[in-house]
């Protein structure tokens, strides 16, 4: 599929979520050390764990509104906002006294602004995308994540430490650039509205995701995908504390590479691999059938996860983090064009709001890794993730493939 056949939303979305997650990922990896150093460390993990539930009640809610009313209006109006606050963030900066309370005050209302438009974003690929072209495009998103995540990334290691408001002030520049764009080039696209069933809005939020979560095949998905997603975030929590601990420092041409040296190679190899090689992969995988490339894919990521969580030895980890991250390109853009296949057309927003639960849940279980492994050994750690991945595999697989026509009870009217 070329570029000029891409419908012009995913134009829009493609460009515009490259260049404002480059930024933001130039800024928001160092929110923890920001506040730390500002505050206290109690301080900054206390406030962040908080945003954090914040971001997830609030996107269940974007997700109701984005079906309710024209998502246009909705990612204008958040867009705007969310450059607002930066320019606040930016500002507060500026004193010689830093204004640490405005500074959090503006960021807890960014994190309420993007989570309130995030779902209506992802609807859009969903609207403006065909059974027949999304797993194409899912591939290019996947792609532009990485590649401008590695832009962020190494954009803050220059400038984050010496140049903080020169880096929010061009944040803000480029989150004010959003609005503007989706108001000129972004269009409304023709898609059911979700009609108000109750006069009770509360009633009506909490009757919209009952539906979602009657919906077992995309249950079964959302809490597979949960499981399978665990594996690949506990590389920077399980694993780069075991690295961090136990890794024996090895030289190449007299630089030594420590545990956490060692993570940063892991990190880089996968963001590298993804780069160069998700459309030679996408393009392989389109002549087999999709049940077999998700199967042989989340094998190839069990094998390559499950071997790095206990491995030891620097070329063990760097040959089998090749493999978990080749078995991602190959099954990530099949599930994600299936599961957007099993969306109902006026709950797009709702539903992909319910699938963040995949990655809260994900980043949660990752977290209870690091305790867990303070009482199992490394292998047994891989053990416990090779039947994570088990159960994740079983429950994508079945919910997209095997119990697939009873999703259309889903979309039956409920009542109270």
């Amino acid at each position: 599929m070329k570029w000029k056949d891409y419908p012009q939303n995913i134009k829009v979305r493609l460009i515009t979520s490259f260049f404002n997650r480059a930024v933001a990922s130039a800024v928001m990896p160092f929110m923890a050390l920001f506040f730390a150093q500002e505050m206290s460390k109690v301080w900054a993990g206390s406030f962040l764990i908080i945003t954090v539930f914040i971001g997830f009640f609030v996107n269940m809610i974007g997700g109701y509104i984005s079906d309710r009313f024209p998502r246009k209006k909705v990612l204008v109006m958040t867009s705007f906002l969310s450059a607002c606050m930066f320019l606040l963030m930016a500002v507060s900066l500026l004193p010689t006294d830093r204004w640490i309370g405005l500074f959090a005050l503006a960021y807890v209302f960014f994190i309420i602004a993007s989570s309130l438009g995030r779902p209506a974003m992802h609807a859009i690929i969903i609207d403006s995308t065909t059974p027949e072209n999304r797993k194409a495009i899912y591939a290019i998103d996947y792609w532009m994540v990485n590649l401008s995540m590695a832009i962020g990334a190494a954009l803050g290691g220059l400038l984050y430490l010496n140049h903080q408001i020169e880096l929010f002030m061009l944040l803000t520049v480029t989150s004010a650039s959003l609005p503007i764009a989706y108001h000129i080039w972004l269009k409304d696209e023709r898609v059911v509205s979700l009609k108000k069933q109750h006069h009770n809005v509360l009633i009506d939020l909490l009757q919209n995701y009952r539906v979602a979560f009657q919906d077992r095949p995309f249950v079964k998905v959302v809490i597979g995908s949960m499981f399978i997603f665990s594996a690949e975030f506990s590389l920077n929590s399980y694993i780069g504390v075991r690295l961090a601990e136990s890794f024996q420092t090895f030289t190449i041409a007299d630089f030594d590479v420590a545990g956490v040296r060692m993570l940063s190679l892991l990190n880089i190899q996968n963001m590298l691999l993804v780069v160069c090689f998700t459309f030679v992969v996408n393009r392989f995988t389109d002549r087999f059938s999709k049940k077999h490339v998700l199967l042989t894919g989340l094998l190839l990521y069990s094998i390559g996860y499950v071997t790095i969580t206990s491995a030891n030895s620097w070329y063990l980890l760097i040959l089998f983090n090749f493999i978990g991250t080749i078995g991602e390109l190959v099954y990530s853009p099949v599930r994600n064009a299936e599961m957007a296949n099993m969306i109902p057309e006026d709950k797009r927003g709702s539903y992909s709001a319910f699938s963040n639960i995949s990655f809260s849940g994900a980043d949660l279980l990752a977290r209870s890794t690091i305790i867990i492994g303070a009482f199992l050994i490394p292998t047994m750690m891989s053990v416990y993730m090779g039947v994570l991945l088990m159960i994740g595999t079983l429950l994508v697989y079945t919910g997209l493939f095997v119990r697939k026509p009873k999703r259309k009870l889903a979309n039956r009217p409920e009542i109270i």
